[in-house]
């Protein structure tokens, strides 16, 4: 099957030409394929979001190519949703819920908004805020801000949706009722995903592969193929063995004291 995103020797040196330039990352390659789940992890500082950023056309690299369906990415191209992690600040206070979740179809004929309006409520039920329609940002807690985060990304459609740590702000009770629910979004629209974060269970619990970089220079160290069982349960999954080799194999690549995984 054929990439969705394809990153081909990605590399970003910051400060390029001056004395101070360092190597951020070199010759990063990855294939994402449609409708895969793909986790990003690494050491902090390694370069993950740059790498995500440079992904979704938001950031230049150095050297390398990004393609999405074959074609150069060299801007934010249609198609690709980038969820940040500041979720809060991704949002506008003086807009309500629904005219959030408007906001990525505002182009649209002004003969269609009632009926994208119509679909834009049922995204916001579909993330468990149906009724919130006419609030606004500040009037709700820190993990429903984020649903209207991931309603607003499934109103514009995305074939792929880029997912920058969305849920590192949040506590640990909501941070796993939003895995959950972008689990299930993804099982229900099949788009492509790709997390970036620097919970290793997050990462297993949530993907197909989990692609590991290495310290700085990064570069990719390995690929690795989750093999769970879907769809997966906050507690069922997480006593799997493979689950907790999988765990103990991701933290030990990231202190750097690498052991062998089985394949």
């Amino acid at each position: 099957m054929s990439a969705r995103l394809r990153l081909s020797n990605v590399r970003k040196v910051y400060g390029e030409g001056s004395p101070d330039a360092y190597l951020a990352f070199d010759s990063i390659s990855l294939d994402v394929a449609p409708s895969e789940f793909v986790a990003v992890v690494g050491p902090s500082g390694c370069g993950k979001s740059t790498l995500l950023r440079i992904a979704a056309g938001l950031a230049p690299a150095s050297a390398g190519e990004v393609e999405l369906d074959g074609r150069s990415v060299s801007g934010p191209p249609p198609g690709v949703v980038y969820l940040f992690q500041q979720y809060a600040k991704s949002l506008f206070p003086w807009r309500t819920v629904i005219d959030n979740v408007m906001f990525p179809l505002e182009a649209a004929p002004r003969s269609e908004r009632r009926s994208l309006r119509e679909r834009c409520s049922e995204y916001l039920k579909q993330v468990g805020l149906a009724g919130f329609e006419n609030k606004y940002p500040w009037q709700l807690s820190g993990g429903m801000q984020q649903r209207v985060a991931i309603a607003r990304a499934l109103a514009a459609e995305p074939r792929v949706l880029l997912l920058d740590e969305p849920f590192s702000a949040v506590d640990a009770l909501t941070r796993m009722e939003l895995q959950s629910l972008v689990l299930d979004l993804w099982r229900e629209n099949r788009f492509t995903a790709v997390l970036v974060t620097h919970d290793v269970e997050e990462a297993v619990f949530l993907a197909d592969r989990v692609a590991v970089l290495s310290h700085r220079p990064t570069t990719l160290s390995e690929v690795i193929e989750v093999g769970l069982p879907r769809p997966r349960d906050h507690i069922a999954t997480r006593e799997d063995k493979r689950f907790l080799e999988l765990r103990h194999h991701l933290m030990e690549a990231l202190l750097g004291r690498l052991a062998p995984v089985a394949a």
